[in-house]
């Protein structure tokens, strides 16, 4: 397939696991994405159909916008009710902490597959490839060498995880692989509208009144080249909204013209907040976020960092000031 890093080794060791074993838990990391989650229930479908017992874990459960996927309704949040299995796959965690540092003591051993940079490599078998446009397309590389029959039910799950991780194919993660995967997963039956008409279209009206105070907060540097918006547990509580009603909102800063780095700060606490970044390229945000104690891309990374709203603005931009000059 055009623009695909094979890896061959890394996916016989873990068809050998799977055909192996007969039970398997699949985790993802927390506050999860559409690429997170559909990765997922693509991977414990593919296994429910080879006969094998699959249990979809995510300590946050499922987002409102990806319920439509098949097997969502079936996803467990609560360690309480892991059980023991013979492998554990952990998704797109980068960390094995951000899934659930206590997954190893439910499983015989743990699988990484994950396309962050960066990624720690703590399974027994890691299949990482950080030029893949979504762990979804790492998932589709798997059941296409395990010569399954592709059913609906897994392409549509796949085709969410590539629409998702590209913006739409908006971003530069949008290579000839996730093109050639999205058009084999429409060849199978799925619907772009009935996705799209799920994901960007059937939103709950908290989110959009959360979104009419988010807009209030936009900050643009007197440069043009980086902009903000925030929300805090006051609009929370003002909106009946919640964290997975944030998802997106980084992106209104993102479409200004001039702007080369989003940001998007979310109170966790009173004094602690979540910094998502975005950039179109000349930034590495996801080095920045590293130095925050946070990681991920190049192009799109996050980090917690503590302080009051003011501080943790002062701490970023100053940095982004700095950077930004050297960067054009």
């Amino acid at each position: 397939m055009p623009g695909m890093k094979t890896s061959p080794v890394m996916i016989e060791a873990i068809l050998k696991v799977i055909r192996e074993g007969t039970r398997f838990v699949v985790a993802s990391h927390a506050h999860p994405d559409g690429d997170a989650i559909a990765s997922t229930l693509a991977l414990v479908n593919f296994l429910g159909e080879l006969g094998k017992q699959a249990v979809a874990f995510n300590v946050d459960g499922v987002p409102e916008e990806l319920q439509f996927l098949p097997g969502a309704n079936q996803v467990v949040s609560d360690p309480g009710m892991l059980d023991s299995y013979d492998a554990g796959f952990v998704l797109d965690s980068g960390q094995l902490d951000r899934a659930g540092a206590f997954l190893p003591e439910h499983c015989l051993q743990v699988i990484n597959i994950d396309h962050h940079p960066h990624s720690q490599l703590f399974g027994s078998v890691n299949f990482v490839d950080e030029e893949a446009c979504a762990t979804g397309a790492l998932i589709h590389r798997v059941i296409l060498a395990a010569g399954h029959p592709l059913s609906l039910d897994v392409a549509l799950c796949l085709y969410t995880a590539i629409l998702s991780d590209t913006g739409s194919f908006r971003y530069s993660n949008a290579n000839p692989e996730a093109f050639a995967i999205a058009s084999g997963m429409v060849k199978a039956g799925v619907s772009p509208w009935h996705v799209a008409g799920n994901l960007y279209e059937s939103h709950p009206v908290e989110r959009v009144k959360l979104l009419s105070r988010v807009l209030d907060t936009l900050i643009v540097s007197p440069c043009g080249r980086f902009g903000s918006v925030a929300v805090t547990n006051e609009m929370f509580l003002a909106t009946g909204a919640g964290p997975e009603h944030t998802d997106g909102l980084i992106n209104y800063p993102r479409s200004i013209r001039g702007v080369e780095v989003a940001l998007f700060f979310r109170q966790v606490e009173n004094d602690l907040f979540k910094v998502s970044f975005r950039s179109k390229g000349h930034v590495d945000v996801g080095s920045l976020a590293r130095e925050l104690g946070g990681g991920g891309h190049h192009n799109a990374a996050g980090a917690t960092v503590s302080g009051s709203m003011e501080q943790v603005r002062k701490i970023v931009f100053d940095r982004l000031n700095q950077l930004l000059p050297l960067s054009l």
